[in-house]
């Protein structure tokens, strides 16, 4: 196990530390690598998290390394513990500007002796780290997990989505343009303990309320979607997602065992669609952060997980 750079985490029996990146269109950059090691493991999952969200599901990684993976996850440039004073968070003309981030956490895991990688993400994460897999695999990453992956706008209006398209074009000349991004406190309620959910977390970097975006976002996200959904994606992929979505307005109840984010159809249609051996799972009564859960369901996402990671003798 290497020890450069390594000091401990806010998370308990976990240990980061920082990767300077080259200077970006906005100045400087860093991302945060987390990591909490299995014993005498070659075996290793990196995970990279959503919009609007940092690495705090010390559960799931515990699940993992209990399971013989060392585990590795990395805060995104300009997402929690990697933001800088005075940076403005989530900025990003194009996703691939993350694709160092991810390598950092890879490299990270390979110098620790990782010889087999399991790739992860979620929501943005998983669309960015389809798009990765795509065009620019490390070969130690042997497999794809996808939870609840942004593959697709979840917008049912046709005058919204045309309206969608509008923004995206209008970000290439006028990246700046804020858009609202008609975020709501709902999935939150579904989740912070204050609120009646199950989790503690850094509510400075996964705030209550979606954060507004900017047009060269909306174009980033609409640009990634597109290519994702030509396929090409050459290891095997999970692909999870709950079984219905929650909207605005259905209520608490609705919210505690929905994906209160995005849809669910449209996650399975795009999700098919990005490599030639996808295996889609449907998890029923799931949240749009799978691992997050209420018990039951988050042990039923392990034991799919776990399992399909067996079948394919990884």
């Amino acid at each position: 196990m290497t020890q450069d750079n390594w000091q401990t985490d806010i998370l308990d029996g976990f240990e980061m530390k920082y990767v300077e990146q080259p200077d970006d269109r906005y100045g400087a950059v860093r991302c945060t690598v987390v990591r909490k090691t299995a014993e005498n493991s070659k075996k290793a999952a990196v995970y990279i998290h959503g919009f609007s969200d940092y690495f705090f599901q010390a559960d799931m990684a515990r699940q993992f390394v209990s399971h013989g993976y060392s585990f590795y996850a990395v805060d995104l440039r300009r997402y929690g513990r990697s933001i800088l004073t005075g940076q403005k968070p989530f900025v990003v003309r194009d996703l691939r500007e993350y694709f160092p981030d991810i390598q950092a956490a890879i490299d990270a895991a390979k110098a620790d002796g990782s010889t087999e990688i399991i790739l992860m993400g979620h929501s943005t994460g998983g669309l960015t780290a389809a798009l990765y897999m795509q065009e620019r695999p490390d070969p130690a990453v042997k497999a794809l997990i996808l939870n609840s992956p942004f593959l697709a706008w979840n917008i049912r209006s046709a005058f919204k989505r045309s309206l969608m398209h509008v923004v995206a074009a209008l970000g290439r000349m006028f990246p700046g343009i804020p858009v609202d991004s008609g975020g709501t406190i709902d999935y939150h309620r579904s989740l912070a303990r204050s609120m009646g959910g199950e989790w503690d977390f850094d509510r400075r970097w996964k705030p209550d309320i979606m954060p507004n975006v900017d047009a060269g976002w909306v174009r980033a996200i609409e640009n990634g979607q597109r290519r994702a959904v030509r396929g090409g994606i050459r290891v095997p992929v999970l692909l999870l997602h709950s079984d219905k979505s929650a909207w605005h307005g259905d209520g608490a109840k609705a919210f505690s065992k929905s994906d209160g984010v995005l849809d669910v159809k449209k996650i399975a249609a795009a999700g098919r669609r990005i490599g030639g051996n996808v295996d889609e799972v449907t998890i029923r009564d799931g949240l749009h952060d799978l691992v997050l859960s209420r018990p039951d369901v988050r042990r039923h996402v392990f034991s799919i997980v776990f399992s399909w990671l067996d079948s394919h003798s990884l």
